[in-house]
């Protein structure tokens, strides 16, 4: 630690922190303070300044390949209204303040039983800083709080930050509110982000920016289908591959809120005196506590999620790729290939029977599945979603023995087995709430209303995650299970707990499921986990740092699935994302899907069958297993290679796909989502290829594409070589084709 006064050595210089002058520009003094990630250039950079008796002042942005000079950002930015690291009404910020909070109890001789120490006024008094990592601490002894920021650089080039709030003062401390939040330049004047429902995740939304605040809270007590999932910022009009913008993500899994803000000029306090500050724009987030959530006794402290930001002038591509690369890089994150995955719930729902589950792992293995999911419905009582959740035990009457003749089955067709829970969930129509009706989240004595059926059980109480540890992992070593599907099919409504009379836990909640799922994945390190919420409802990168797999959506049409795949990749790389290939006439929309199209949408994703193979031709089952041969030589490219989306002037085609990190390859695709609105051939340009080396480009599309009517060009794609410069700025001519039509193309160097 840096106390200040100290000296301290940044790089290779030595300053002097002096708490009693302020710092002026080009005199004697601390330094700003850079953090940046050193492998991921060009990436995402933030920048302290320290002030005389105030928090530093933050700027977050995109830095070329070359770097910046954090001295010449000073002197460039000396006429900006500073944004602290803390936004605080004290010192004359008129915007939604970084922390809300007051002290409970009253101080002696002071009738004030609340709302004390509700406008603190922090004063740093010592920091760290290493080049990716800084950490500043700051005090307001009157008001009796510490604050801690944390700022890290990480894997991918994308920083992240965190809040820690410790009380040391004798009375409790409620924390209303404690956010993260970090300054946009003025040009930015447009937002991206992303609402939604179940089988519709993920719909993007813009709105320009205007005096005051855009506020998502997320309420649901879990990340939800709504979420806004990244928020985005940019310069207007910004696209897949060009244009300003910064992406920030709240990494929590519970109740979440997202904010952009813009605050005109007014009169502000600045070096001990008021004077008029220009406008500021900011982008931030954090958790969304309940009422009292939160109230620290002496010596207690509550630490924000991490919040992620990253920052480029390349578009939202390059916001991806940031996010991807940290994912890719965390320990979390699977090593070995990908397997074709089997999921049976959509083949047999509730109606299990082992001859039918055995023909389909049959069949399954014939077409090249390596992985063999059985889902809802395997343990006592589940012949509906009315009754059985909380007792995980295997029924015996429809599986007498239990899963072992399956599970064996599986594994000597060179399958993995895996199995569906959803540990988080009881049914009222159950023994386990028939015994521990005490067990679930309630606001006092009053029942939550059920969703699907279902209430939710109270993990803060160890009671409850000790039956679901014992029992889950007795489950995994007695059938040997490679992979878990855990889902998580409701809302948190009434988030209370019976063990604090009531009082909220949604936040401790939320904490015991990671604990949970880490007991879990520690004592069973060979497992693989899959994380679903009634599909894609909790999608954050706090889960996704515990699961080597998420389940995108329950819609799995394919042309919705298209929509859904191509924006939950703005933060998730195609690794994680479950994608099936599902039956021909879709379960959820009715509509009739050709199997190319079905295959090809999986293809870029985590490659899976949800579909009753008993009811597939002859030919079906063939050309499917010539798909799942094509994911398998390609998925090391797709699952490790940068993500491409093309922009199109026509909607009505989307192109989009991967490129290897070293330049040597690319897999593209060519979706016609409906009918062309005209006939000129749209332009495939491929970025990220080597400009000097020359490529080999071809079909790979399996199957044979009928022919556009009324005597259109020929819709396939001609073998033809071209340079990377090439392929970039001209692009391949592909013709338009018929509606619901995919046309993959593998290009490879010379």
């Amino acid at each position: 630690m840096v106390e200040i006064g100290a000296q301290v050595t940044v790089g290779d210089k030595v300053h002097t922190y002096a708490a009693d002058a302020p710092v002026e520009q080009g005199a004697a003094g601390p330094r700003p303070l850079l953090v940046a990630h050193p492998d991921a250039a060009p990436g995402t950079a933030l920048i302290l300044f320290p002030r005389a008796g105030a928090l530093p002042a933050v700027w977050a942005g995109p830095v070329p390949a070359a770097g910046i000079d954090p001295d010449d950002a000073a002197a460039l930015l000396a006429a900006v209204r500073p944004c602290p690291l803390l936004p605080q009404p004290g010192e004359g910020w008129f915007g939604r303040p970084g922390l809300a909070g007051h002290r409970l109890g009253s101080a002696p001789g002071d009738p004030v039983a609340a709302g004390r120490d509700w406008s603190p006024l922090f004063r740093p008094v010592r920091s760290e800083h290493d080049g990716t990592r800084a950490r500043v601490e700051a005090e307001d002894t009157a008001a009796g709080l510490r604050l801690v920021t944390e700022v890290e650089a990480v894997p991918g080039g994308a920083i992240r930050a965190r809040q820690v709030l410790t009380n040391t003062g004798s009375q409790p401390y409620v924390v209303d509110s404690l956010e993260v939040v970090f300054p946009l330049p003025a040009r930015v004047g447009e937002v991206l982000d992303f609402t939604g429902r179940p089988m519709g995740e993920r719909n993007p939304q813009r709105h320009r920016i205007g005096d005051g605040l855009w506020l998502r809270e997320g309420r649901r007590g879990h990340t939800g289908h709504d979420s806004a999932t990244v928020l985005i910022a940019g310069v207007p009009g910004f696209t897949f591959s060009r244009g300003e913008a910064y992406g920030l993500h709240v990494a929590w899994s519970g109740n979440t809120v997202h904010r952009v803000e813009r605050v005109p000029s007014g009169l502000g306090m600045a070096d001990g005196g008021a004077r008029m500050q220009p406008g500021v724009t900011t982008i931030g987030g954090g958790e969304l506590l309940l009422p009292g959530e939160i109230a620290l006794a002496e010596g207690e402290s509550y630490a924000t999620p991490w919040v992620y930001l990253a920052a480029t002038r390349a578009g939202l591509d390059d916001l991806s790729a940031q996010f991807h690369g940290y994912l890719r890089a965390r320990p979390a994150h699977p090593r070995s290939p990908r397997p074709v995955n089997l999921n049976v719930w959509e083949a047999v729902y509730f109606r299990h029977d082992f001859a039918t589950l055995v023909a389909l792992a049959d069949i399954a293995a014939d077409v090249g599945v390596e992985r063999y999911v059985l889902d809802d419905g395997w343990f006592t009582g589940r012949r509906s979603d009315r009754a059985g959740l909380g007792d995980w035990q295997v029924d015996e009457h429809v599986w007498p023995g239990g899963l072992h003749r399956l599970a064996d089955h599986v594994r000597t067709r060179g399958m993995q087995f895996g199995l569906w829970i959803e540990p988080e969930m009881v049914n009222p129509d159950s023994a386990l709430f028939r015994a521990h009706p005490d067990w679930i989240l309630a606001a006092g004595q009053r029942r939550p209303p059920l969703q699907r059926h279902q209430l939710v059980l109270d993990l803060t109480r160890p009671e409850v995650t000790g039956y679901l540890r014992d029992r889950i992992s007795a489950l995994i070593s007695e059938y040997e299970i490679s992979y878990v599907k855990w889902d998580c099919n409701r809302d948190i409504i009434d988030a209370g707990s019976g063990a604090r009379a009531g009082a909220p836990a949604a936040h401790g909640q939320a904490l015991a499921v990671y604990a949970l799922l880490d007991e879990l994945r520690r004592r069973h390190p060979g497992v693989e986990w899959e994380s679903c919420a009634a599909g894609g409802g909790r999608i954050d990168l706090a889960m996704l740092e515990r699961v080597q797999r998420v389940w995108t959506s329950d819609m799995t049409d394919a042309l919705a699935r298209q929509s859904i795949q191509r924006w939950t990749g703005q933060l998730v790389p195609p690794e994680y994302l479950g994608a099936h290939v599902s039956a021909p006439f879709s379960h959820q929309t009715g509509r009739y899907m050709p199997l190319p199209l079905r295959c090809a949408t999986a293809l870029f994703g985590h490659f899976g069958i949800e579909w009753d193979l008993t009811e597939a031709g002859d030919a079906d089952r063939a050309e499917l297993a010539v798909w799942i041969g094509l994911y398998k030589q390609h998925r090391a490219l797709i699952h490790a290679g940068r993500v491409v989306r093309v922009d199109t002037p026509d909607d009505t085609a989307w192109m989009y796909g991967v490129v290897a990190a070293d330049a040597s390859a690319a897999l593209m695709s060519y979706v016609q989502l409906d009918e062309p609105r005209n006939d000129q051939p749209a332009a495939l340009r491929v970025p990220g290829l080597d400009p000097r080396r020359r490529y080999r480009v071809t079909e790979v599309t399996p199957g044979a594409r009928l022919p556009r009517p009324g005597g259109l060009p020929d819709s396939s794609v001609r073998r033809v070589e071209a340079s990377g410069a090439a392929l970039a700025e001209i692009g391949l001519a592909i013709p338009p084709q018929r509606t619901l039509t995919a046309v993959v193309l593998l290009i490879e160097a010379g």
